[in-house]
């Protein structure tokens, strides 16, 4: 199991952070925690942090990109479509309350920004952070199936034909990606798998 702690104090203070963070580490968690949380949860950070210390080695500003995956969920309210934006405010923020560099800070805003999938990433932090993001649908098919319930419970609120017909575009619109996974370690790794998982996701492998 990852050192959520450890990982944290890690990223924390490799921005520049004067301040130890601790405060700010549990309230993360307790975000993370919210009950209405089903994938957009500890589950999902624990993952995205793993993915992380396989590839630390690649990013440019490594501590900018793990407080990024920190940060990058922070907030979810299921009725909004700007909790990207409001996590990059509040991570730009608590950096600059902690006293990291505005570059930095601005940097850590950026990254968090990107998650919303817009564009396709460019820089290498921006590209090994959505890489992570975007791991679990190369997920082991078992794992997949999960995530996909657990958005749908997410979403539990919304009638099955509009949520189907939106849950198809999105995933349809990562398939078409090219390439899918922007570095070659994700690409290598995951593509494939994640290439069937949502071909079988959107009904074009079932019989």
């Amino acid at each position: 199991m990852i050192d959520l702690h450890g990982t944290w104090s890690r990223a924390w203070k490799g921005l520049g952070a004067h301040t130890a963070g601790d405060d700010l580490f549990t309230t993360l968690l307790t975000k993370y925690d919210e009950p209405h949380r089903h994938y957009h949860s500890r589950q999902h950070l624990i993952e995205c942090l793993q993915y992380f210390d396989a590839v630390r080695h690649l990013p440019v500003h490594a501590a900018e990109v793990e407080v990024a995956l920190w940060f990058h969920d922070a907030i979810y309210d299921l009725q909004r479509s700007d909790n990207e934006a409001r996590s990059a405010d509040w991570a730009r923020a608590a950096c600059l309350e902690g006293s990291v560099p505005v570059e930095v800070a601005d940097r850590v805003q950026a990254l968090i920004l990107a998650t919303r999938h817009t564009a396709v990433p460019t820089g290498l932090d921006e590209q090994v952070l959505i890489d992570i993001d975007l791991a679990i649908l190369g997920a082991p098919p078992a794992r997949f199936a999960e995530y996909e319930r657990q958005i749908r419970a997410e979403y539990a609120w919304v009638p099955d034909a509009v949520f189907q017909s939106r849950r198809r575009a999105i995933l349809q619109s990562f398939l078409d990606r090219s390439p899918l996974y922007s570095t070659a370690h994700f690409h290598a790794a995951l593509d494939r798998t994640a290439r069937d998982n949502l071909r079988y996701a959107i009904g074009e492998d079932r019989v």
